[in-house]
């Protein structure tokens, strides 16, 4: 497979220019000839889907082909995915009629010229979020809304295939529900059923059989000869709906014109088409690019799409954006580059000059059969049963996301799994771990590593005076509540030791408010007659203690860079009365004579204690280890 990206000197991919991507794949006649094939199936299919989405938006049908030819060259060259089709969309007709139908008579040329100018706007508004380089927002859509997103996409496209499968009649405008009562109601019609039938077999088992055949096209004729058949042979009860004659597709040049008063209103039109279409653009293309393994600039596929717009507009065409129901196909075809969706660009206007009569047989039957095939395999099981074993958390962001797209606006089902997935990451990140930490193996061993003590098979001996704590995760106004919770509870312990030891590798980041946490816990770690000390913080953890005074008031010596510097300072610094007689001896300085001696040389002189009123001498000379040594 010809690639067009060449990557940078730091890593990033960037994309080629629109001559160097031609070049590349105009010097691979295998590559060229796939997308040519490919480009040839989406110029069949976007026929009779350019003249429904332009009906949809309250059009007249040309203007639906119109958006299939000049967007589609113009996205495809400027844009950054190499199987994105751009064009006409459901969603996006949808969304025009609903907010141009209170303006304008339906239709009309008042309509017509709304709608031109509302789609130079569009443009505008794109290509600026691509100039602005705001496509980082698209990394915020996540895999597993995407899975959810791309899983309810292929439903609808399948249930909405099922109207020409089956010969169904239906109301304008009817909707997904509206499909399946009609489904459910009515009886098929037999010849449109065996049609798309027919389609669906022949392109599924080519599909698996010779993957690299053009098995839609080979599919898509045994289907028109299948339906030419029936309309000639059978009884009318059998006979099949065609495409019939297609009005011309060339696209003329129409500047746009409407009164400067109605700019603003329609601006505000614009900016809600603009959000719509990009997100069906983003989404649509990472949906793509997760099937093909292929990188996606957000930033260029803004202004591929932005382009499209600002230039379609001129050329008497409505807002376009990404289409699911072309790219898949485009992709499932062989294509290789974006020469593909150029080609079906170009070979739609020559398509119905030249093969009228042929493309007049093509049964909608047909192309049903082949869009149901996109669907299922758009449907992915196999990742479906993936994410169910790793994440029942994910895998519900994924199903809400799937029953959103069904039931709602695409754009809006995107949000609504990208706001759910940003969720679950802020309450798994407000809970970093935080893990008692033990020395494992022998005192004498001087490299002993620091254990999570959870993890031990056998309970590790703690210091009474010093607690090591590991922090797993980021400190920021989010975390600070379960942090302080934490810490709180350790102090609350009925014995608590007063020093704390935080191993800081792992706190990847703070901000003001997780900096505030720790002025808190130094605070009241000092006022039980202790102190707090941190091992290795990263160096932006740092950097964010020395601008807000923390470093200062903590001091310099309560931070180390190794293990063995930080025990031993720290154990010079508890309470020699307390180590004198632990029979625990957790560290290799806790057989330091100048850490207990000072004990040691007061209760050879005498060691009082009050006991019911009597004075008793405690010998300290006899206490043993744990292991029956002398302490």
């Amino acid at each position: 497979m010809a690639s067009y990206r060449k990557p940078q000197g730091n890593g990033v991919s960037e994309g080629w220019s629109c001559a160097q991507r031609l070049r590349g794949s105009l010097m691979l006649p295998t590559s060229l000839r796939a997308d040519l094939l490919a480009g040839l199936l989406g110029a069949v299919l976007v026929l009779p889907q350019g003249i429904a989405f332009a009906t949809l938006a309250g059009l007249p049908p040309q203007y639906g082909l119109y958006s299939a030819v000049v967007p589609c060259i113009v996205a495809a060259l400027f844009g950054s995915s190499r199987h994105v089709v751009s064009g006409p969309t459901n969603a996006n007709s949808l969304a025009l009629f609903a907010m141009l139908a209170p303006l304008a008579t339906v239709g009309s040329p008042a309509y017509i010229e709304l709608t031109l100018a509302v789609t130079v706007l569009v443009g505008l508004l794109q290509f600026a979020t691509g100039v602005l380089r705001l496509g980082a927002i698209a990394n915020f859509i996540s895999p597993t809304a995407l899975l959810g997103f791309t899983a309810g996409a292929a439903a609808l496209i399948a249930v909405h295939a099922l109207k020409d499968a089956l010969g169904l009649t239906l109301l304008p405008g009817s909707g997904a529900a509206g499909v399946l009562n009609a489904a459910f109601d009515q009886a098929p019609l037999p010849g449109a059923l065996l049609v798309s039938a027919m389609t669906l077999s022949v392109a599924a088992v080519l599909r698996c059989w010779r993957r690299g055949s053009p098995f839609m096209l080979i599919a898509l004729s045994v289907g028109t000869l299948l339906a030419w058949g029936l309309n000639r042979l059978a009884s009318p009860a059998w006979h099949v709906h065609l495409l019939g004659p297609l009005p011309s597709p060339l696209p003329p040049w129409h500047v746009p014109s409407v009164q400067v008063q109605q700019l603003p209103q329609l601006l505000g039109i614009a900016a809600a088409l603009t959000v719509v279409a990009l997100a069906q653009s983003i989404a649509i293309a990472k949906a793509v690019a997760a099937q093909s393994g292929q990188r996606i600039d957000a930033n260029r596929e803004f202004l591929g799409q932005g382009l499209s717009n600002l230039i379609g507009g001129f050329f008497s065409c409505y807002v376009s954006c990404g289409s699911l129901n072309r790219s898949m196909p485009n992709l499932e075809a062989g294509a290789r580059s974006p020469l593909a969706a150029v080609f079906s660009a170009l070979l739609v206007a020559p398509l119905v000059a030249l093969t009228a009569p042929v493309l007049a047989l093509i049964p909608y039957a047909a192309i049903a059969g082949l869009l149901i095939l996109v669907g299922w395999t758009l449907l992915d099981l196999p990742r479906w049963r993936r994410l169910g074993a790793a994440s029942r958390q994910e895998l519900a962001v994924a199903l809400i996301t799937l029953a959103a797209t069904l039931t709602l606006r695409l754009e809006v089902a995107v949000l609504i799994g990208s706001a759910l997935s940003l969720g679950l990451y802020l309450h798994r990140t407000s809970r970093p771990a935080m893990r008692t930490m033990g020395l494992a193996g022998m005192q004498s061993d001087p490299h002993r590593p620091f254990v999570v003590m959870a993890h031990t098979p056998e309970a590790l001996p703690e210091c009474p005076q010093l607690k090591l704590l590991r922090m797993e995760g980021s400190v920021y106004f989010g975390a600070t509540a379960h942090v302080s919770d934490r810490l709180q509870a350790l102090r609350d312990q009925p014995h608590p030791q007063k020093h704390l030891l935080v191993m800081a590798k792992s706190m990847n980041f703070i901000d003001v408010a997780g900096a505030e946490v720790w002025h808190q816990e130094l605070h009241a770690r000092r006022t039980l007659g202790g102190d707090l000390y941190f091992h290795r913080p990263r160096p932006r953890v740092l950097d964010q203690w020395r601008r807000d005074g923390f470093l200062d008031e903590l001091g310099c010596d309560h931070v180390f860079d190794d293990k063995r510097s930080a025990i031993s300072t720290i154990c010079s610094r508890l309470d020699p009365a307390i180590c004198g007689h632990c029979r625990v001896r957790v560290f290799q300085e806790c057989a330091d004579p100048a850490i207990v001696a000072p004990f040691h040389e007061a209760e050879k002189q005498s060691l009082t204690a009050s006991v019911s009123g009597e004075e008793s001498v405690i010998d300290v000379s006899s206490a043993t280890t744990t292991d029956g040594k002398t302490a």
